[in-house]
């Protein structure tokens, strides 16, 4: 009897440990191996456990045994997989990071590193030591870009510097023309410094805005007053040019009248005084207007000039006239007087006798008369 319940027990206890067996068998088949260190951890815990069963030389128990080995070395494999394809990842990561580390384009290396960066921290474990030979590679091709890119910094402050420098150099220039009144000379100097400036490196993103509106105000000052003074003559010159405007008109109808009068002629020279006293309207609209107005003068002059030349050719040709009648009329009181003479031989009484005498020497004066007016156009046609 004690025999038989020994055996019960004895069998009791085998169920118990194939049971556990085949429990840690469902719990290994259930790991998945993709966190190798948590998967690693939990593989110890259970090959801990499984050694700690007593082991009842079944052959249920070896092919339990062969099974829980089989997910066990599945699961080694698996990580060894694993672990090469990280490190095949991590290698060409050290390829790409190797061919930015001599990059001159350090914004765009930057954000790619960082990137690259970020990328190999997803990729896993390709164990302990290889990890850390890959790591050493990646971060020295890291190391000698971003050294490269610190030293290319500090060059880049350096020229921020000069650049500053200059720029306020140019700046100060600028300010010390911008009260200038010397509206071309001062106008082609700032657009000098204007060139110079475009030439000047950036001097930072701190300072170079700043100095750059610092240079347009002194500028700024400047073309403001420029423009001011250009406003205000322009002004000036619109009036000046309604005014000889004005001037063109009362001249136009001077011409148009053709009327060369002397109260006309006077009002001529009158106009011509005042366009003296008005200034000027401005290179382009005063070659205009005086081309109108010089115009318009040479037109009433020559208009002047033929109407004095018809003027004199009618009084010379009166003279001419006049002088012919008193010829004429010299002429025939000579002949007058011939005949008189004539006459006189006739006369019996001394009364006729000295009538006859007295009115030949009325004739005789009457052509000295004549002759002396002659002698007067003479000396008039002759001037």
């Amino acid at each position: 009897m004690f025999r038989e319940n020994e055996e019960v027990l004895l069998d009791r206890d085998l169920d118990e440990e194939i049971q556990k067996r085949k429990d840690l068998v469902e719990e290994v088949k259930q790991l998945s191996g993709d966190n190798w260190q948590d998967t690693s951890k939990k593989l110890n815990q259970l090959k801990r456990r499984w050694k700690q069963i007593s082991y009842w030389e079944s052959a249920y128990e070896d092919q339990l045994e062969e099974e829980f080995n089989s997910y066990v070395d599945a699961l080694y494999k698996k990580n060894r997989e694993s672990n090469q394809m990280n490190a095949e990842k991590k290698e060409a990561l050290i390829a790409e990071a190797r061919k930015l580390m001599n990059t001159s384009d350090f914004k765009v290396g930057t954000n790619e590193m960082n990137e690259l960066m970020n990328q190999w921290k997803a990729v896993g474990s390709a164990d302990k030591e290889t990890d850390d030979a890959l790591w050493a590679q990646f971060n020295e091709a890291r190391q000698v870009f971003f050294d490269r890119k610190h030293q290319n910094w500090e060059e880049t402050k350096a020229k921020f510097a000069q650049a500053k420098e200059k720029k306020q150099e140019l700046i100060e220039k600028a300010q010390a023309l911008q009260e200038s009144t010397e509206w071309q000379k001062t106008n082609d100097a700032l657009k000098a410094l204007l060139e110079e400036w475009k030439t000047v490196g950036n001097a930072g993103k701190e300072f170079d805005q700043e100095l750059w509106q610092q240079f347009q105000a002194a500028r700024q000052v400047f073309y403001e007053r420029r423009n001011q003074y250009y406003d205000e003559l322009h002004a000036t010159q619109n009036q000046h040019y309604e005014a000889k405007a004005a001037l063109v008109q009362q001249v136009q109808e001077i011409v148009d009248a053709k009327s060369y009068t002397k109260e006309h002629t006077e009002r001529v020279r009158e106009l011509q005084a005042q366009w003296k006293t008005i200034g000027s309207c401005g290179k382009e609209k005063e070659d205009e207007i005086w081309g109108q107005f010089r115009g318009l003068m040479d037109e009433y002059y020559s208009g002047l000039k033929q109407w004095n030349e018809e003027r004199h050719n009618q009084w010379r040709q009166r003279m001419l006239d006049a002088r012919k009648r008193k010829l004429e009329l010299i002429d025939k009181q000579k002949r007058q007087l011939q005949y008189m003479k004539q006459d006189m031989v006739g006369l019996l009484s001394q009364r006729a006798i000295d009538d006859m005498q007295e009115r030949m020497a009325d004739k005789e004066d009457f052509i000295a008369e004549l002759e002396n007016d002659i002698k007067d156009i003479d000396e008039k046609l002759a001037k």
